[in-house]
């Protein structure tokens, strides 16, 4: 789990919640330029959401895990209207601004070493959800783990974006490691996340992945940058 002096994400969160402001959230990347997240953005409401959040949403059903869910956007909707949902988050300062805003089932721990007794009918993971396999190598287990928590006949709504789009020449991609892999650092304010390792996925690669392991992949809808949508059921 996170500390809190270790969990800027989680600090920002907290800031806005408390006080309706926070300062910038930066976001430091090995392959690209430094990019900013608006703290207000983790508390948007359905109507604000991306059509590709729309759709995911839509399409949960059952009991709902919401894996990584921050300040709980997905969470509250899904439980507003009427879906039996738990939200987990590695940050506790996080966990407990969900708590305060009303959503029921919360949960601070980390989805890859989430006991399997408990089984979901949806596994919901937005935001790229694929980077919490961190890396391409480390994909394939990740899969696993989650199709670990599914009831039979369970679905993983899960998103991510092919960085392809960032390279003007098939000759600029490496050749000695997969390019959607990337090491991210975040900072609020004096407060540093240590580095972590993040995993941008193309379609081809996931659904490969997935059906390796027994499992159906099938690609819901797309966005811009390459930014996709896609079902694994088991």
């Amino acid at each position: 789990m996170l500390k809190p002096e270790n969990d800027p994400m989680g600090h920002a969160i907290t800031d806005y919640y408390e006080t309706g402001s926070a300062g910038n959230l930066f976001v430091y990347s090995d392959i690209c330029e430094t990019d900013e997240i608006p703290v207000p953005y983790m508390f948007r409401t359905f109507k604000e959401m991306p059509t590709l959040e729309q759709k995911a949403l839509n399409l949960c059903h059952g009991e709902v895990l919401d894996v990584g869910a921050a300040a709980g956007a997905h969470s509250l909707w899904l439980q507003n209207n009427g879906i039996n949902t738990s939200a987990i988050d590695i940050s506790r300062l996080s966990v407990n601004i969900m708590k305060k805003r009303g959503i029921k089932n919360v949960h601070c721990c980390n989805i890859n070493t989430l006991s399997a007794d408990k089984k979901y009918d949806t596994l919901l993971l937005l935001m790229n959800g694929t980077g919490l396999a961190g890396t391409l190598d480390n994909l394939s287990m990740f899969l696993k783990q989650c199709s670990s928590l599914l009831k039979s006949g369970g679905q993983i709504l899960i998103d991510s974006s092919d960085l392809i789009y960032l390279f003007d020449s098939l000759d600029e991609i490496p050749k000695d490691y997969y390019y959607g892999e990337v090491e991210y650092q975040i900072v609020y304010k004096d407060i540093i996340s240590k580095s972590f390792n993040w995993l941008f996925v193309d379609y081809n690669r996931l659904k490969l992945t997935a059906e390796t392991n027994g499992m159906k992949c099938s690609r819901i809808m797309d966005s811009k940058n390459f930014h996709y949508l896609a079902r694994i059921i088991l």
